[in-house]
């Protein structure tokens, strides 16, 4: 069971929770960093970090349907943005918002940073899931 929490006492977030509480017992998935690379590896979106989003989305859910979870069922998330930008930022977020990662709501943190792992890769997503019984392969 995932408890999800808004403080009442802290600013409330727009569309994520403060906290998620796991009861234990329960089987997770720690999912390394999702890329904006093709099956072949090869960059999508150059240039673009809504594509690239789009691309890293589509890859965190393979990696989540292979683990047995789905998006619905992710507690958290790093989202990194290669950008000093608000505005690039808040582009990449309405990317993960319109996954159905926000349905949750599901805890989050949203980073501008200077470069990334591959040669013009603008968006990384990490997250942390819950693999629930009634799906699991």
């Amino acid at each position: 069971m995932i408890q999800r929490t808004t403080v009442p006492g802290l600013f409330p977030p727009p569309t994520y929770s403060h906290a998620s509480v796991v009861e234990a017992g329960t089987k997770l998935a720690f999912l390394a960093g999702s890329v904006p690379l093709d099956a072949e590896g090869k960059l999508v979106g150059e240039g673009d970090p809504v594509r690239q989003a789009e691309q890293a989305m589509a890859n965190l859910t393979e990696q989540l349907r292979s683990v047995g979870s789905e998006l619905r069922h992710v507690l958290s998330t790093d989202v990194y943005v290669v950008s000093g930008e608000t505005a690039a930022l808040s582009a990449v977020w309405d990317v993960v918002e319109a996954s159905g990662l926000s349905a949750g709501p599901h805890s989050s943190t949203l980073l501008g940073v200077s470069c990334l792992g591959y040669p013009g890769q603008l968006v990384e997503i990490t997250a942390t899931a819950v693999v629930p019984e009634e799906i699991r392969p």
